[in-house]
């Protein structure tokens, strides 16, 4: 009598999640779509169930047919008011909690996807169960051969920023670079496992743009999850650094508030010297670039006493997530901003102050 052995593959329950904001569609939703359609589903051991949900922020008659029309076959939510990333986020990735999704990957549209590029990132997070995100090697496009982030570095003073930003695709070893550690992943391409954001939480509503990705790493950290580079994921990135004003606010008030809630209370004390002499320069770097109204804007947020319980609650929830030590965190935090966009001689001379104080300050917080 002949035995027969039934090969049942595992499958694996993922959403992908794309944010829309008016003509934003138009502009980057064709390549991104047409790429999507051509990614792998399975290898010889799984298989994946893929669903792909398009937030629509500020939805109007003429953007959602747009979308139904140029992706037919994703699922749309819409958004009377653009109430930002991580409230568009947050809404598909209740939706595919509710759906029982084992992953979801949050993906900027503006991005050209490899064929085997969600493949790669959910075979890093399976041969790791610890690891609660990974991103994608992001590369520039169309400069293809430029690096665009190899994952995000969290300055001590919660600055953010790309690591390996514009880096030649030839100076890179991809097997050293798979599976390191990364602060944080970058919000263009990143594979959650849904088990850990039940514990930590979703993306930070209050920071609405800028750091929300920064603060989310932050809490999977602290929780004892890891966050890793997939590099054998690759997607291409067309990335726009932009200048505009009003996103000056933003980053300043969401670096400060990102490691109000995350930092242990006394490395705050101990970087506290640091961060009040940081900001009366960066006060008057924004004074003499005619953007002093944004950093006054950003420090009242916390002077505000109508923040005050929001604030305190905020960072009680992140603390109550701890599991792990600053020290055991930090390893992944730099002491120098080393991103082109912001080169300067004044970021370059407080790169080598700010770096040795950090040397010294780093050996002695355990806590």
């Amino acid at each position: 009598m002949v035995e027969l052995k039934l090969n049942i593959m595992t499958t694996y329950k993922i959403a992908t999640i794309l944010i829309n904001y008016k003509e934003y569609a138009n502009k980057y939703l064709g390549d991104c779509w047409a790429s999507l359609e051509k990614i792998k589903l399975a290898t010889d051991d799984w298989q994946i169930d893929h669903t792909i949900f398009i937030v629509d922020n500020q939805s109007d008659e003429d953007t959602y047919q747009t979308l139904q029309t140029m992706a037919p076959t994703a699922r749309l939510i819409r958004n009377a008011t653009n109430d930002g990333f991580a409230k568009g986020n947050n809404d598909a990735i209740a939706m595919a909690m509710a759906e029982g999704c084992d992953f979801v990957w949050v993906l900027n549209m503006d991005t050209i996807i490899e064929p085997d590029s969600l493949v790669e990132l959910l075979k890093l997070m399976i041969n790791n169960q610890k690891i609660g995100a990974a991103q994608s090697l992001l590369r520039l496009w169309p400069d293809q051969a430029l690096v665009n982030s190899l994952g995000n570095s969290t300055h001590f003073l919660g600055y953010g920023y790309c690591l390996g930003y514009r880096q030649p695709m030839s100076q890179l070893n991809l097997d050293e670079l798979n599976n390191q550690p990364i602060a944080y992943p970058s919000g263009a391409s990143v594979l959650f496992r849904l088990t850990a954001l039940r514990q930590v939480g979703l993306f930070d509503e209050t920071f609405w743009m800028y750091n929300e990705d920064q603060d989310l790493g932050w809490r999977l950290w602290l929780a004892g999850w890891d966050c890793r580079l997939s590099a054998y994921s690759q997607i291409y990135h067309k990335y726009e650094f932009s200048r505009s004003s009003g996103k000056y606010y933003w980053l300043d008030r969401n670096r400060l508030l990102s490691s109000w809630k995350n930092y242990h209370w006394l490395t705050i004390i101990v970087l506290l010297p640091a961060l009040l002499i940081s900001d009366l320069v960066l006060a008057f770097v924004f004074w003499r670039a005619g953007r002093l109204k944004h950093k006054l804007k950003a420090w009242w947020y916390f002077i505000n006493p109508l923040n005050w319980l929001k604030l305190i609650k905020t960072r009680h929830q992140s603390q109550r997530l701890r599991r792990v030590t600053d020290r055991s965190i930090i390893k992944t935090f730099s002491g120098r901003i080393l991103f082109q966009e912001v080169d300067s001689p004044i970021v370059r001379v407080g790169n080598w102050f700010l770096n040795l104080y950090w040397q010294v300050i780093k050996l002695i917080i355990v806590w």
